[in-house]
């Protein structure tokens, strides 16, 4: 890596928000969003490393691990268990009747059970989850990959994006009178990294069934970005042209709110 790029590695601004002192260490996902200098350098980085990525190959990985490696306390962060009504009559029924939807410019609209998405040919993979916050931790992801139910949907020409549609509602309260919150999670990645091999759509972690904390009943895993980009309690896909149909239009929760959208590490 040149000596212009070594400066604005992801991973070293993960250890600077670590190490930085009181003044500047995140306390949660709010402090990026709220402090412009430190934001200001997070997007000098994430643009950096978006080009890196992109000109050293598409399909690269993200380091994998042993078993052995695994942490013994992967922390739950962001949402622990969803307040929305649907969420919470799906988990009583342990997702038995929970189905995710594949919408927008696709040929092939279609749900999936829980069932199905197990029974679909999987991909295991031990990696690492690094928090904008500054903690990471090694888990054991399952699930099928992204692009084998893209495919299966036959995405049109002018598909651009997946936008994650999820459960769990920032706002801190549940819909009410039929209306959707605004507060709801979601998040978006463009077909590059929808196709990677490491991109995911997790059934299970660490063995298991993925918990209610970790993201039941499926969460991305797209292993070359940050935390915030692993979207929990994903309910459906909507494949896109544009990401102007969502929240502000930056193509993720707490993108609208601050984050930059590529968190490439």
């Amino acid at each position: 890596m040149s000596a212009l790029l070594k400066p604005l590695s992801r991973r070293g601004l993960i250890g600077f928000g670590a190490t930085a002192g009181a003044g500047l260490l995140l306390s949660g996902c709010d402090g990026l969003a709220s402090n412009d200098k430190l934001s200001k350098i997070v997007k000098s980085g994430e643009a950096a490393t978006q080009r890196w990525q992109r000109l050293i190959g598409r399909d690269g990985l993200a380091k994998e691990f042993d078993v052995s490696q695994l942490s013994p306390d992967f922390k739950v962060n962001g949402t622990h268990e969803p307040v929305e009504a649907e969420y919470q009559a799906h988990k009583a029924e342990n997702f038995a009747n929970w189905k995710l939807a594949i919408t927008g410019l696709v040929n092939n609209p279609m749900t999936l059970s829980l069932d199905q998405i197990r029974r679909m040919p999987a991909r295991t993979q031990i990696t690492r989850h690094d928090c904008v916050e500054g903690w990471s931790a090694i888990g054991q992801w399952t699930g099928p990959q992204l692009g084998l139910l893209l495919k299966a949907a036959n995405m049109k020409t002018n598909a651009r994006y997946v936008v994650f549609k999820c459960a769990d509602n920032y706002g801190g309260e549940a819909s009410k009178g039929g209306a959707q919150s605004t507060s709801l999670y979601y998040e978006s990645i463009d077909l590059v990294d929808a196709f990677h091999p490491q991109t995911i759509l997790a059934h299970s972690m660490n063995g298991g069934p993925l918990s209610v904390g970790h993201g039941a009943p499926v969460r991305l895993r797209v292993e070359r970005q940050l935390g915030y980009k692993q979207a929990k309690y994903v309910m459906g896909l909507d494949v896109v042209s544009s990401l102007d149909g969502y929240g502000s239009g930056k193509g993720g929760y707490w993108e609208d709110r601050g984050y930059e959208w590529y968190a490439g590490i």
